[in-house]
């Protein structure tokens, strides 16, 4: 019986923890090999043996160390989808460019994408162009919210949500821009912070 490698251990558990935080998920038994140096039967060998120590837990598939059980508490992971017109209204498409962990402690839980905000109109709410909007998804919005509006046949839009009787405002934040008046729109989310580009 071979004797434990504690070092090799040591280096897995490392890899294991910075694959983590950056995609979000454990790595295969190959990609440990591949960035150890250490062969697949013997990383599966000691995936195993470190389970049954209580190093780690390990199910065949994910491995879970005390770092990423603390990471997956402490953070949420967030898509960053596209760009939103802060000014005239443009088409996009959504594509997610990137996944970020936020900190629940900043930020919270719940349904979040964060787009790029694109434009001057809303510079007088503190969103400047290249902001990192961050946006909870959902469908009802109150007056003063700060909104994604889906505009048929127009696109997207990050505005301020203003309603009085049947008529949907929505208002910019910049005195060069008018009020869009509108009978109804999509309302895909609500702004609940922004992140500057410093």
């Amino acid at each position: 019986m071979k004797h434990r490698n504690p070092a090799g251990m040591d280096r897995i558990i490392a890899f294991v923890n910075d694959f983590y935080r950056d995609n979000h998920r454990s790595p295969t038994g190959r990609q440990i090999a591949a960035a150890t140096g250490i062969s697949l039967t013997t990383v599966q060998r000691m995936l195993k043996t470190m389970a049954e120590s209580g190093l780690i837990n390990y199910d065949g598939k994910t491995i879970v160390t005390d770092l990423t059980v603390k990471t997956s508490e402490e953070s949420v992971p967030v898509g960053i989808i596209g760009s939103i017109p802060c000014g005239n209204l443009t088409l996009e498409e959504e594509a997610v460019e990137e996944i970020v962990q936020l900190p629940v402690s900043l930020f919270g839980k719940g349904n979040l994408f964060l787009l790029h905000a694109s434009g001057d109109s809303m510079t007088g709410a503190g969103i400047d162009d290249g902001d990192l909007v961050l946006i909870r998804k959902q469908e009802e919005a109150r007056n003063g919210d700060i909104v994604v509006a889906f505009i048929e046949g127009e696109g997207n839009t990050l505005k301020r949500y203003q309603k009085y009787g049947n008529t949907i405002f929505l208002h910019p934040e910049n005195p060069k821009y008018t009020d869009i008046p509108l009978k109804n729109c999509k309302i895909q989310g609500v702004a609940i912070s922004v992140i500057k580009q410093l």
